[in-house]
């Protein structure tokens, strides 16, 4: 458990996150090309993704991967699992890749397009602000000042809005759709 401002966190270690894209790599290694050339995930190899806290530098790898048929299951659950830093924080980079998995989640090619959908989702509820009046909540997720990746989000969806709103209707879940228009200001 570690300390962060006024909140505990169970963090992820960015060497762990590493490992486990090794691992990945080892396992799919035709992965890492697979995506190359897809329009969505232009620029993703520019961003200097280990300059964000406990970010590592190979989510490009799985960004790619997700339009790998073999691979797409487990680099999804990779790629998740590096845009966590616990069970109740996102990484600072999510705003960063959320145009990216946003893109991806709306192509009908991408092998793991539902759970995409779902973590856009998990993304667009963990945007959502922290009433600084609930000391429990605050203890939990922290203050947004502690975590200015939620409101980052928050006009990333936003500024895809019409993209969250076609991506919204096919969620059979209406709080589901609710969540996500949330975030994109359309509620």
């Amino acid at each position: 458990m570690v300390q962060d401002g006024g909140s505990q966190v169970c963090k992820v270690d960015v060497a762990a996150k590493e490992a486990a894209i090794t691992r990945f790599l080892d396992e799919y290694p035709q992965a890492a090309d697979a995506g190359r050339g897809h329009p969505v995930l232009q620029g993703c190899e520019d961003v200097r993704w280990s300059d964000f806290s406990e970010c590592p530098a190979g989510i490009p790898v799985l960004l790619h991967a997700l339009l790998d048929r073999a691979a797409a299951p487990e680099a999804e659950r990779v790629l998740s699992n590096c845009l966590h830093n616990g069970i109740t924080a996102m990484n600072a980079a999510v705003p960063t890749v959320l145009p990216f998995l946003l893109g991806l989640a709306g192509d009908p090619q991408v092998p793991v397009r539902s759970e995409l959908l779902g973590l856009l989702v998990v993304v667009a509820e963990f945007s959502e602000s922290v009433d600084a009046g609930d000391e429990a909540s605050i203890l939990w997720f922290g203050s947004d000042s502690e975590h200015p990746e939620r409101e980052q989000c928050r006009a990333v969806f936003m500024e895809h809005a019409s993209v969250v709103a076609a991506l919204a209707e096919e969620l059979a879940s209406s709080d589901h759709r609710a969540a996500l228009r949330q975030a994109a200001g359309l509620l």
